[in-house]
């Protein structure tokens, strides 16, 4: 199976957003967990109108997080450079210096039912979250070819996804999609796993 497809779709995606890179995930919410991981944060936020994923993954990691009462439209930051875009389809919409999460889940403009993609600026932070998303290892070369030298995660996007993804890339460059934020989502802060 060649990944071809996938650098193919990362390409493209940064290139619509003027992104210098993309990393393609599995989904939104282990890209945030990666960008997590990969800058070692110690605290965040979630707005209190938010999908619950968020706030699961900063207790999976162990961060100090908090609610906060954010009326987002688009987009929001989980910390200072970590941003949930995961409802923000936007032309030349990246924002530089950060590391922008994006959802191509079955709700999103670009619906692929899984995945997500990762935008960020500097090189060494592609390297580096490539491999955190591949296992450790880097990308279409065997694993048991490789002497891996750190950990990594089993979130990587699917050739087949990302096939799917170029597949329906240009009907979604010419429609415009739907806006969202805080209003679609329902206030968790309230819920009972949360008090």
């Amino acid at each position: 199976m060649s990944f071809k497809s996938v650098v193919e779709f990362e390409n493209k995606i940064a290139e619509f957003y003027n992104a210098p890179f993309g990393i393609a995930i599995d989904c939104c919410t282990h890209a945030i967990e990666l960008c997590l991981r990969l800058t070692n944060q110690k605290t965040a936020v979630s707005p209190k109108h938010n999908y619950i994923s968020v706030p699961f993954t900063f207790e999976k990691l162990g961060i100090d997080w908090k609610f906060e009462s954010i009326n987002w439209n688009d987009y929001y930051y989980v910390t200072e450079n970590i941003i949930d875009a995961a409802v923000y389809w936007q032309r030349d919409g990246y924002i530089p210096n950060t590391f922008m999460c994006l959802s191509f889940q079955y709700k999103k403009h670009l619906s692929l039912s899984r995945g997500g993609m990762i935008l960020c600026s500097n090189k060494d932070d592609y390297l580096r979250l490539k491999k955190l998303s591949y296992d450790g290892r880097v990308p279409d070369v065997f694993w048991e070819t490789q002497d891996i030298e750190s950990i990594g995660y089993h979130y990587y996007m699917t050739p087949e996804t990302a096939q799917l993804g170029l597949d329906k890339l240009e009907l979604a460059k010419n429609n415009t999609p739907k806006k969202q934020g805080w209003k679609d989502y329902p206030d968790l802060s309230k819920m009972k796993v949360f008090i």
